[in-house]
Order: C-alpha cells, then structure tokens, then sequence
C-alpha cells in the first residue's frame, strides 16, 4: 500500500475539477503540502495507508475559498464611516485615518484579525492591496493562509511612501524578497487609473512583467470614474489602461462594474481576471456588474469581499450567496448564475482569474492541499434531496452559513480543527482591535469638531498668510481704471482673466468661518475657456481691525485643491446653508512703489451688483500689513477711483446684504 500523511474519509467530496466530479462516499489522500489522491472511499481505503485517518462524518470536503479581492488591514477600520458614497468615504474618511494610523503595527493586527476571520469562513486564500505589504504577508504567513499581497502605489503620498518613486522601489524590493515563498506570491497594484498617472501605470506593468508577478487594480467601480476618463481621454476605461501596456502583465482586475460587451471582450483576449465584489458594490451603489455576459464571453470571474470597512465583514460563504442572487435580479432571469457556476467562480475559476489554478482551486492530484470540511445537516440547511446529485451546490449556495465549515487545511497544515484556530490568539487580536478604535475615535472626534481639521485632512491645504490687508471700490468704468493702470509708476507683473462661480458654505459653528469652493474658468483673449480650476478656502471670521479709509486687515486663509466635485464637499463638509456668487473678473499683479498688490476688476453677474475695484496684498507680518494699508489708500486714488466709496465688506457679505434688503 502507498503512504501517505493523512486520510480523509466518509466525506461527500466536491473536487470542483474540470468535469465537477464528486465522489459519495469519497475520500482524499495528503502527503505534504499537496493531494496525493482523491476518489471513491472504498478505492482509497484499499491503496493507501495514513499516520492519520480522518472520519469526516459525512460532511462535504471541497477545496477552500478564493477571496479574489480585498484589502484586509482594513478589518480595523470596519465600520468606521458608512452610508456614505464610495469618493466621500475614500477620500474623506478612509485614507485621513490612514494618513494617520496606518503603519507596519496597524497592518499585522489587521492582518492577523482579517486571517482569523477569513479562516473560520472558508477562506484558504485571499488577494491583498494595501500598504505595507511585506508586513501583511509575514503576518498571512505566521497565520498559515496563502495570499497575493499586492505593494499599493499612487500619485500622491502614502502612509508608507512620500511620493511614487518610492512606492515602486519599495514594491521592486518586496517582490525580490518574497517570491518563491510557499503561501506568498508577491504583487504589485497601481491603485486606479484615476490615482495614477501614465508613468505609474506603465513601470508598474513593466515591474510585474519582469518578475513574472499579477498585478492587482481597481478598474471601472463606478460610472463617474468612466464619465471622468471619457471627459479627459475620450475613451473608458479599459481601452484607456490596454492603451498603456496594462494588459501585458497577469492582470486582477477589481469590480469592472461599469464595462461594456466589447471591453468585456477585450480583458478576455488579455487573460484578465475580473474580481466580482457585490457586497461592496452594492453598500457604495456602485452598480450591477455584468457578470452573466462575461461568463458567457469566456471571462474568468471570481469572487471578491472588497475590503472589511466598505463590506463589513470577509464572509465569503455569505458573499458566493449574494454573487448568484444579485445576477439573478440584475438580469430578470432566475436561472442566471446557478450554483454550480457560483461556486465554481469561488474556487476552480477564481483561481484562474488571480492566476494561480495550476496551485488551487480543486482537489486533484499534485495541487495543494488547501480544503475545508463543510456540515451541511443543520437545522438551516436540513432535509437534503438525494435525486439530483448536483443539489449539493444549491445547499452550498443558497442555505450554508460559514458557521457550518468546521474544519480547514492550507498547504497541508491544519489551521481550525472543530471550529478551534490553531495559528491565531482570537481574543487578543479583538482586544488589540479595539484599542485602536478608541484611538481613531477620538482622532475623528476631534476632526469632525473643525473645518480646518477636515479640509487639511483631504489633503493639499496650506496657509496663504497670516494677514490680508484688502479694499474694495464701487466703479463705473472698468475700462479707465485698466487705462490708468499703465501709468509710469505702476508695473505690471502679469493679466489673467476669470470667470469665476463662487459657492460658500455656511456652518452652525459660525466661528468655524466660511468655506468658499470656487471654479475659475480660464478666459484667453478671444473669450475662449483654456482651463478651469477648482479651489477651496477656508476664509476666517476674525479681522484684526481697520486702517485708514477703513481699509480690511483679516485673518489669513486656508487654501487646498478643489479635486473633487462640488457634491463631494457638499457631504463631506455638510454645511447648513449655501451662497453662490458669479463674476468676471480681470486680474493684475502689479507693484508700486515697490511693493506688490493684486488688482482686480470684477463684474459682479449674478447677483448683478455692478463692476468693483479690488486692491489687496498678502503678508505674514502686522507690521507689513499696516505699511500696506496706508498704501492702498492712496493707490486707489492715483488710480482714479473714488475714496469715498469703499467697501469694507467681502463680496459674500455685500451679497447676503444685498438678499437681506439692507444695500
């Protein structure tokens, strides 16, 4: 008789092979880390023997659980901010927190607390994308769970990397020292052609290509991704990414939710792996990814958890559920999706889409020998119906939990036996976690108190100076005082010309200040738009007083990118109320008498309040600003606008005076 490690019998085995053969009674044989055998009992029994014999009791033995995409430090973050949608939760609440938080400690716990997880739930290998990612896959590996960890690289600064350049180095780095490794296969992931550029995108490709790696990225999530790639490139997203290259590496394409039949057609020529995530998708309303038609055009599919805070949890027994009755609603047909074929996209066809099914995904001879033991007799799955053999797969699908595998083996070793981890401590890593969502707690607490606190947590703000000393005159004729700007003893710097749509956001806090979002439209000198630029200030409700001719001296003011749209701010702010304001305007920067001012000429359109001169200068210094003052005085006057008109209101306050009744 032949030797063998371990015998596993009296099992219903679903080897999920080419043919679905299940053998009832069945048997399977592990020398190592991989299978030995697999077949009917009574044909095991007879030709080999075992150090141990396993009696499974009758349950069902199929190969473990492909996550095909997730970002599993993010177990610490679950339930952190939801309701909300998908640019609001990334970009205003996930990555501040991770700015702030995410480091080599934070990703381990995470890590460790996802591995736990996903092991009780069936999950015998999962595909990373995070920060960090030597350490996520040291601790994948001390857990005993196979993975591909993929190094995360962006445009802009990360919480393990200062810019790109070192994202990449880093990743070159990891991929060096990991592969071959027995449960990791290093990878690398440009996060989104939206957080990347060009260069990115292209080494990144060259890099998996190189080392023979799968590179890993989000691709079409939502429907505003592809407007935004159609507005800027013409075309979406996938001819975008094929464009550059992408397609020459192993690619595991995320989500794919918004793609149409010939894009479809397209990753399938490439050998693209599309990762199915309906949790995350439906909790961010990201849309119904057609998954009937990519089965159906030869995609290779697989199920995906997304990340624990935007799904919130890594049940993939529940998430195989929800993959077959979401296609089934999409498409108005119930025998859409059936589930032989869902399940198979969980295992044997997942694994050809994150590239690994010469590894896993079925039990046959020479692959690993990564299982899990499934009860299928509880009360919630109970009777079973012997007539058509293949109802195993609907018991799977539609009636068991993840509280029913009891059992489950990774590259030959056991991590739960009966439902007891073997490799990880439960209750301290839920104690850990906890810890550090007391830590974010009041990190958020704390933010949520300030404007400023939020806007700089989005990134990109700044202070302009620490005083504004500005005045502002009613005129009649805009043309004479550009006329008399030419004047010897003025020089001019450089002339823009704006059109300009202001919209400030008003706060309960009213010593918060105001938030003003403003699009400046680029006007060349036909009248044509060139560019629009999006910004944000933070404009302060303290003045430190008034100089001559009542000349405003005020606080400085806080300024960032506007990169998002004006909903995300909408939410991601709340304010209580809103102004617009509309206006042309013609700017100068111009010095006199040696020092710098900026001039501008602005038509106010809507509320139409006539043309107003504007003359104001920066500054960090008190003292500076009072020089100024006393300067902008008599600037005003040399440039032949009356004195005794001027304002010393900000255009927001002429305007909601003017709505009030009081101007």
């Amino acid at each position: 008789m032949k030797q063998a490690d371990l015998i596993l019998r009296n099992a219903k085995v679903l080897t999920m092979d080419e043919d679905f053969t299940i053998y009832n009674p069945g048997a399977v044989v592990v020398k190592n880390d991989c299978f030995l055998d697999v077949g009917l009992e009574s044909d095991i029994v007879e030709n080999y023997q075992a150090a141990e014999v396993m009696d499974c009791g009758g349950k069902v033995l199929l190969p473990g659980l492909i996550n095909a995409h997730t970002h599993v430090p993010m177990t610490l973050l679950r339930g952190l901010a939801d309701d909300l949608r998908l640019d609001v939760w990334l970009m205003g609440y996930m990555m501040p927190v991770e700015r702030e938080f995410v480091s080599p400690e934070f990703v381990r716990i995470g890590t460790k607390l996802a591995c736990a997880e996903s092991i009780r739930c069936g999950v015998t290998t999962f595909v990373d994308m995070y920060y960090f990612e030597s350490d996520i896959a040291e601790a994948t590996a001390e857990a005993g769970l196979r993975a591909i960890c993929s190094q995360t690289v962006l445009k802009f600064p990360s919480p393990d990397a200062t810019y790109y350049e070192e994202s990449l180095a880093a990743a070159e780095d990891y991929i060096k020292a990991w592969k071959g490794h027995p449960l990791i296969i290093p990878s690398i992931a440009p996060h989104a052609p939206y957080t990347c550029t060009d260069e990115i995108l292209r080494s990144c490709t060259e890099l998996a290509v190189k080392y023979d790696v799968p590179l890993h990225i989000h691709l079409a999530e939502t429907a505003n991704e592809v407007k935004n790639m159609r507005d800027e490139f013409g075309m979406p997203v996938i001819p975008y990414v094929k464009k550059r290259g992408l397609f020459d590496a192993k690619v595991i394409a995320a989500h794919c939710v918004h793609i149409d039949e010939g894009e479809m057609r397209s990753i399938q020529r490439a050998g693209v792996g599309v990762a199915h995530n309906p949790s995350s998708n439906l909790k961010l309303a990201s849309g119904f990814a057609n998954i009937t038609r990519m089965l159906e055009l030869g995609v290779n599919v697989g199920i995906g958890t997304d990340g624990p805070a935007s799904n919130n949890d890594m049940d993939m027994v529940e998430e195989i559920r929800l993959a077959s009755l979401v296609a089934k609603a999409a498409s108005g047909d119930p025998t859409t999706l059936p589930a032989k074929q869902t399940l198979a996209m969980a295992t044997c066809m997942g694994a050809k889409a994150i590239h690994m099914d010469h590894l896993i995904g079925s039990i046959v001879q020479g692959k690993r020998a990564d299982f899990i033991l499934m009860a299928v007799d509880k009360l919630h799955n109970s009777p079973s119906f012997h007539r058509d053999p293949e109802g195993i797969y609907a018991q799977i699908i539609y009636a068991a939990k993840s509280t029913d595998i009891s059992d489950m083996m990774v590259n030959g070793q056991w991590l739960m036996r009966e439902r007891e981890l073997l490799t990880l401590d439960e209750q301290a890593l839920i104690k850990e976690a906890q810890s550090y969502a007391e830590k974010i707690d009041t990190f958020l607490t704390q933010r949520e108190q300030s404007v400023l606190s939020k806007l700089i947590a989005i990134g990109g703000a700044m202070e302009e100076a620490s005083f504004e000393v500005q005045a502002k005159v009613l005129i009649k004729d805009p043309d004479a005082i550009i006329e008399a700007l030419r004047k010897d003893n003025i020089e001019i710097t450089y002339t823009r010309h704006y059109h300009e749509f202001d919209t400030y956001f008003y706060f309960e806090d009213t010593k918060q200040g105001l938030l003003r979002y403003r699009e400046d439209e680029f006007i060349d000198k036909k009248g044509e738009i060139t560019n629009v630029r999006g910004r944000l200030t933070l404009i302060g409700v303290s003045r430190e007083g008034s100089f001559e001719r009542d000349v405003m001296l005020s606080r400085s003011r806080y300024f960032a990118p506007a990169t998002h749209s004006m909903r995300f701010y909408h939410e991601y702010f709340k304010p209580i109320r809103e102004t617009d304001i509309e206006k042309d305007r013609r700017r100068f920067k111009i010095q006199y008498k040696g020092v710098d001012f900026y001039i501008n000429i602005d038509t106010l359109l809507n509320p139409d309040l006539g043309h107003f001169l504007e003359v104001k200068s920066r500054t960090w210094s008190l003292e500076d600003a009072q020089h100024k003052s006393r300067i902008i005085k008599e600037l005003i006057d040399y440039l032949g606008a009356s004195s005794e008109k001027v304002e010393t209101q900000d255009y927001i306050e002429i305007v909601e005076d003017h709505v009030n009744g009081n101007r």
